[in-house]
């Protein structure tokens, strides 16, 4: 089942027969504050009774982002290095994308894997890909905001730190665990049915053409301290990552885009570097302010001379614009109202015109579920979920002991959303993993997962979703699996996608829902998770390039549920933070959280359902007999069992109580 992809040699033949297949621990040095952009953080104090504080409405100008754009051209050139430039706002709206006379209009996807450079012909997943690289500028700079929050703020180098196969990635960590956002690269696809499209309104959150982005050269972007967009830098031929942290790069990518966040940094306080996972410091940045030349901050002095804003189809007509205040209604995230949601903290998603685009309701899969979950039901997890995170201490929130922010999301087994709500300043990232998170656990659970997978057509020299199954069962022993008879968290399914199982350990051994051959994983070949959105991926690429129409707004071909619903609408994630719900024992939906640590994730997905089904009193967890970590797989001659949540130690503010998942 080793997949060959050849887009190295022929790109846009590629992309196009994709199309048709898818109809149907290191010390980087942080910059610190400089022009307006750094300082404390001035949001609105929470009002009585509440106990969160609203984002301040700030907002990039057009002249911020002619300003931007002029100080990253001027490093590239004094580099030498012909770019593309990149600016969105807090919730993805493409605000300009500059191309310097000479930039590359394509760019290679990295061919590294874990056994070294792919030989040409050998390429797994997307390895070796050519994609447009005005579409891997606007990757980098959405990664930079979506990260990034109030509380944190995280430069693509901090992705490529934490989604691979070890963390810290370095040459002496083989043998320790995956990153903890393994797998977060593929999320707000181009599919997403909850990603936003180009289109008369603006309102987020938006998609991302590769999804999340891992090649340094992306960075937030600040104003007073609160985010309002990022940028992405891509010109040197080359979308990859960075496989050792222990040394420091010379960046031209990053360098550009460092010059220009100048007078837009992050306040010194929030940045990678000062948050530690795991006993590691994050990494933001190998190159530093004193790297950089005099700034140049003149639109007008590049803006022909140096080349010009171009228009990307899908994401911007060639204009250049401001930003949408987050948290208005133009942004299409917003404060709740009481009617909408009971706690006062709450965020909704909306439609630009006031209405809340994901309402709670009830489950709409009676076709497949005899009783499915109430509105009441929904209600009473959610609300319990969101109390459950309010009172959580964050893990990767400065500064120390602030309160959890995240977005948590319900659906129901044919992968309906019934409830989605967010904390104020939770990373916009997670509204989109959590819905992953939520539909991965519900239909790996479900006891049509390998029937659906089995059916799901095998696109010739690109993806065999159909081989995972057997390979699932095997690797289990156990004819019956995925046929709903255990229940499955992101944590379990995460086990199975790694490409050396048990994770963390180096050996022979690939996890059935990663790639084969553990030696040819990277992180743009995951195995399961990648293939079954690649032609997705594909049709968007040759819809970028003019050579087709765009990815249906719904991801992979997996069949229909019944009345049309794809049950994985935008994608799977492998990385922890949900659990299905059930009723007795049957599987009835499923809940994801995402946006701070994965402790903290699967704690409030757990605890939710548990609390909220002890509220409504008729839902909650899988029993204990039928969960993931009942399951134990024959390694080289020793018993190996699954996980399924892990909550953290002394998880909450108002209180030093421990161990509060156990028993339940």
């Amino acid at each position: 089942m080793r997949q060959r992809t050849h887009w190295a040699r022929r790109a846009v033949a590629t992309v196009s027969a994709l199309a048709l297949a898818s109809c149907g621990g290191g010390g980087g040095n942080a910059p610190p504050p400089a022009g307006g952009g750094g300082g404390t953080p001035t949001p609105t104090p929470p009002a009585t009774g509440r106990l969160f504080a609203d984002p301040a409405q700030e907002s990039l100008t057009t002249g911020d982002v002619q300003q931007v754009i002029a100080q990253a051209v001027g490093e590239a050139q004094a580099r030498g290095l012909p770019g593309v430039i990149a600016v969105v706002d807090r919730v993805g709206n493409v605000l300009a994308v500059f191309e310097m006379t000479g930039a590359p209009a394509l760019t290679q996807l990295s061919t590294r894997q874990i056994g070294g450079d792919a030989a040409p012909g050998e390429e797994v997943g997307l390895q070796g890909a050519m994609v447009p690289t005005r579409a891997a500028a606007i990757s980098k700079a959405i990664t930079g905001a979506y990260l990034s929050s109030g509380g944190n703020a995280f430069s693509t180098r901090t992705a490529s730190q934490i989604v691979q196969e070890h963390f810290p990635p370095a040459p002496s960590t083989a043998g320790l665990e995956s990153g903890p956002l393994f797998g977060v690269q593929f999320s707000q696809l181009p599919c997403s049915d909850l990603a936003t499209r180009f289109g008369g309104n603006r309102i987020g959150p938006n998609r991302a053409p590769l999804g999340l982005a891992a090649d340094p050269g992306g960075f937030p972007l600040y104003k007073n301290g609160v985010v309002v967009g990022g940028i992405g830098v891509a010109g040197d031929g080359d979308y990859g990552f960075d496989a050792n942290i222990l040394d420091v790069d010379i960046d031209a990518e990053e360098a550009a885009a460092l010059a220009g966040i100048q007078g837009f940094a992050p306040p010194a306080s929030i940045v990678a570097d000062r948050i530690p996972v795991d006993g590691t410091s994050l990494r933001f940045t190998d190159m530093t302010v004193s790297d950089l030349g005099p700034l140049q901050t003149s639109f007008g002095a590049i803006n022909g001379p140096a080349g010009g804003l171009v228009a990307v189809t899908g994401y911007t007509d060639g204009t250049l614009r401001g930003g949408t205040a987050y948290g208005t209604e133009a942004s299409g995230i917003r404060r709740s109202t009481a009617a909408e949601f009971a706690n006062p903290d709450a965020y909704v998603l909306t439609d630009g015109a006031g209405a809340n685009r994901y309402p709670i309701r009830a489950g709409t899969d009676g076709a497949s579920v005899a009783q499915p979950l109430t509105a009441t039901e929904v209600r009473a997890i959610l609300e319990e979920a969101f109390i459950v995170l309010s009172r959580a201490r964050a893990q990767i929130r400065r500064p120390l002991d602030s309160r959890m922010q995240a977005s948590i999301s319900l659906v129901d087994t044919h992968g309906q959303i019934l409830g989605l709500v967010r904390s104020p300043d939770g990373p916009i990232f997670g509204t989109d993993v959590s819905l992953q998170k939520a539909r991965t656990a519900a239909f790996f659970s479900n006891p049509v997962a390998g029937q659906q997978l089995l059916a799901t057509p095998v696109v010739a020299g690109v993806t065999n979703i159909p081989a995972y199954v057997p390979r699932v069962r095997a690797f289990l022993g156990d004819a019956n699996a995925l046929t709903g008879n255990f229940a499955f968290a992101d944590r379990s399914g995460g086990n199975l996608s790694r490409p050396y199982f048990p994770d963390g350990e180096v050996g022979p051994v690939a996890g059935p829902l990663s790639v084969e051959d553990p030696r040819t994983f990277s992180p743009f070949a995951t195995g399961l998770q990648l293939d079954l959105v690649t032609p997705n991926i594909g049709a968007h690429l040759a819809f970028i390039l003019g050579n087709g129409p765009d990815t249906p707004q719904r991801c992979t071909q997996v069949p229909d549920a019944p009345g049309g619903m794809k049950r994985l609408a935008n994608g799977i994630q492998i990385f922890p933070g949900s659990v299905p719900i059930y009723r007795g024992g049957q599987l009835v939906g499923g809940i994801g959280v995402s946006g701070d640590g994965i402790d903290q994730d699967d704690m409030v997905a757990f605890l939710g359902t548990h609390n909220g089904g002890q509220r409504a009193g008729s839902v909650g967890n899988a029993a204990p007999a039928i969960r993931a970590d009942r399951i134990v797989v024959s390694v080289n001659g020793r018993n190996v069992r699954l996980r399924y949540v892990n909550c953290p130690f002394a998880p909450f503010l108002d209180t030093a109580e421990q161990n509060v998942c156990e028993g339940l």
